[in-house]
């Protein structure tokens, strides 16, 4: 590479914590397409306008939501990692009153934080 040529961001490999990819899968091909184009980003260091910082645990973890059909999707992820990106949880937003996002799944994704931190930590040591 010569002194002319940018050098492009290393894409960080994307990591799904338990049923998160499946879930994804299930979303319509639209919201999953708009979506995979937002983790793509946070792969390569960037953050897609509709990414927002997720409350509540802090720093490096985002939420991406969308829209399809009256329906409302999100996927959580973290880039809180140096080397990785991990999905924490995808799901449909099922609450028709209101826009807080239920306790179960608040739940689920601070667990799957403290997992994907866990499987990060061991990717390193091997």
């Amino acid at each position: 590479m010569n002194r002319y040529t940018p050098s492009l961001p290393r894409e960080k490999p994307l990591y799904w914590v338990a049923s998160a990819k499946k879930d994804y899968q299930a979303f319509p091909d639209d919201v999953q397409a708009d979506m995979g184009y937002a983790l793509g980003l946070a792969q390569l260091g960037a953050k897609h306008p509709h990414a927002k910082p997720w409350k509540g645990e802090g720093p490096g973890v985002f939420e991406v939501v969308e829209e399809h059909i009256g329906d409302t999707y999100r996927a959580v992820y973290t880039v809180r990692f140096e080397g990785a990106v991990y999905v924490l949880h995808a799901f449909q937003k099922k609450s028709k009153t209101g826009i807080k996002t239920p306790k179960e799944d608040i739940n689920l994704i601070k667990e799957r934080l403290k997992r994907a931190a866990l499987d990060y930590e061991n990717r390193g040591k091997s």
